[in-house]
């Protein structure tokens, strides 16, 4: 019961997303075709383009979208949230940069995101051999889930901190 009170939420764009990604993350050990006993992922070096899918963006808006370029050894998903003003701007930049700083500790996590997108992943043909691909596609889609909450979370906190802030100060004005 609590799996279909879940899956309910998930709105059309994220469907599509988790379709996409499942279709994308047939991953396979591929060695390197230039530098031999190197297996490095194809989707980041370009050395060989026939080895490359071509890029896949599920789009919601402008401002909200995912990008996923596959090849035949890694899959590298990039991530556009959501920011509507300045201060989800500012909010978004510092989220990922504290997500980027840590990135050792997630292991599919890239320490640079892709130009134009906030997260990137990267899933290799390890992470398929030592994790579960459909627990890979569901972490995908639940972060993109919780993000954004996570971002209007900070801002109502960052709102209400100006708010008891400017209250603070005025009220020194006032008592005397």
């Amino acid at each position: 019961m609590l799996g279909a009170a879940k899956e309910r939420k998930i709105t059309p764009y994220l469907k599509a997303v988790k379709a996409t990604l499942s279709a994308a993350i047939c991953v396979r050990n591929f060695p390197s075709q230039v530098v031999e006993r190197h297996n490095k992922p194809a989707v980041e070096t370009q050395w060989a383009k026939e080895l490359l899918l071509a890029p896949v963006v599920v789009a919601k808006s402008d401002k909200e979208a995912v990008k996923i370029e596959g090849s035949i050894n890694a899959l590298r998903i990039s991530i556009k949230i959501k920011q509507m003003d300045t201060m989800e701007g500012i909010l978004v930049k510092r989220f990922s940069s504290f997500l980027e700083m840590r990135a050792d500790d997630f292991v599919i996590l890239r320490r640079k995101a892709m130009p134009g997108y906030d997260v990137s992943f990267l899933i290799t043909h390890i992470h398929t051999e030592k994790m579960w691909r459909d627990k890979l596609v569901d972490f995908i889609v639940t972060f993109i889930q919780e993000i954004n909450s996570e971002i209007s979370d900070l801002r109502l906190k960052v709102n209400s901190r100006g708010r008891n802030v400017a209250e603070h100060f005025f009220n020194q004005f006032t008592k005397k």
